[in-house]
C-alpha cells in the first residue's frame, strides 16, 4: 500500500496501529504521518521509536495523505475534528478509530461528502494479531470498505459488520484483550502461591492461553464443546469450573461485556 496515512492523536491505539503496519511492511515510516492536541513529548516518542513524520501543522499532515486515521480519545473528537476540517479533501479516506463515535456524528461535523468508515481495531494491532470490525458512514462505497479492510488485514483479521453492532463489538474485541490480561493476572497470582517459580507459571499460563486460542481456531469446535472434553467427572477440571460457577463466573463476564457495551454508547451520546 503506497498511500500516505495520517494519524490524528497520538495515544496507544494509534501507536499500536503505526506499529503493526510498519512490522507488516505495509507502508514505509516516511509514509505515515502523525500529529496530536499538544502533546509534543508524545510526538517525539513516536519519531524517535518508529521513525515517522511528526508535526502540529495539520495542514502539513494532511496535505498528501490519503487515508486519515482518527485516534483520539472520544471526549477530543470533536476538537480534533474541527482542527483538521478545513483540509479535508473529498477523495480522502477517513477512517476512526474512536470508541462510541458515530459515523454520522464525523459527517456532520465535517459538512462534507467524504468516506467514513468507522473502526474497532484492539491493542494486538502491534504484533499484527488485531481482530477489526468495520463499518460503513453514509457516504462510504464499496472500495472505500474493501481499502479500509486490506489496511486492517495487515494487522490481524478485519470483517465488515452493521454500525449498529459497534457497540457490541467494542465490549467483546475493542476491550476483549483486557479482560484476558486480568484472567491471567489472577491465574499467574494463584500459580506463585501454589508454589511455581514466577517464570514458568507465566510461560506455562501464556501458553496454555495460546493454545486455546488455536484449538477455538483450528478445531471449528464451539467453546462449549471444547471445555466439556477436558472436564472429566470428579477430576481437576470440573473442581475449578465447579468454582467458577459457584462464584458466577459466567454472569459476571456477561456482566462485563454488557457494562462495556452501555459505556460505548454513552461515550457516543456525551459527544
Amino acid at each position: 500500500m503506497a498511500d500516505k496515512i495520517a494519524f490524528i492523536g497520538a495515544g496507544s491505539m494509534a501507536e499500536a496501529i503505526i506499529s503493526g503496519i510498519l512490522e507488516m511492511g505495509v507502508c514505509s515510516n516516511e509514509q505515515i504521518l502523525v500529529t496530536n492536541k499538544e502533546n509534543e513529548d508524545r510526538l517525539a516518542y513516536l519519531k524517535g521509536t518508529y521513525h515517522v513524520q511528526t508535526g502540529q501543522s495539520k495542514d502539513n499532515i494532511m496535505q498528501d495523505a490519503a487515508i486519515v486515521v482518527l485516534a483520539t480519545k472520544p471526549y477530543d473528537i470533536k476538537q480534533a475534528i474541527m482542527g483538521i476540517k478545513p483540509f479535508v479533501k473529498p477523495n480522502q479516506l477517513i477512517i476512526s478509530v474512536v470508541a462510541g463515535i458515530s459515523t454520522d456524528f464525523i459527517s456532520t461535523l465535517l459538512d462534507k461528502k467524504v468516506a467514513v468508515v468507522r473502526a474497532m481495531p484492539n491493542t494486538s494491532a502491534s504484533i499484527g494479531m488485531s481482530a477489526t470490525a468495520l463499518a460503513a458512514g453514509e457516504f462510504a462505497l464499496t472500495a472505500d470498505m474493501q481499502r479500509a479492510k486490506k489496511l486492517f488485514e495487515t494487522i490481524g483479521t478485519a470483517e465488515i459488520v452493521a454500525e449498529a453492532d459497534m457497540h457490541a463489538v467494542t465490549a467483546v474485541s475493542g476491550s476483549g484483550p483486557a479482560y484476558i490480561y486480568y484472567l491471567v493476572e489472577a491465574m499467574e497470582k494463584a500459580a506463585v502461591r501454589a508454589g511455581l517459580p514466577e517464570k514458568v507459571a507465566k510461560q506455562l499460563i501464556v501458553q496454555t492461553v495460546l493454545g486455546a486460542g488455536e484449538m477455538l481456531q483450528k478445531t471449528g469446535e464451539s467453546a462449549d464443546m471444547l471445555r466439556e472434553k477436558i472436564t472429566s467427572k470428579k477430576g481437576t477440571t470440573e473442581a475449578g469450573i465447579k468454582t467458577l460457577s459457584e462464584n458466577h463466573f459466567y454472569e459476571t463476564v456477561m456482566a462485563c461485556v454488557e457494562n462495556a457495551r452501555k459505556r460505548s454508547i454513552e461515550l457516543g451520546k456525551q459527544n
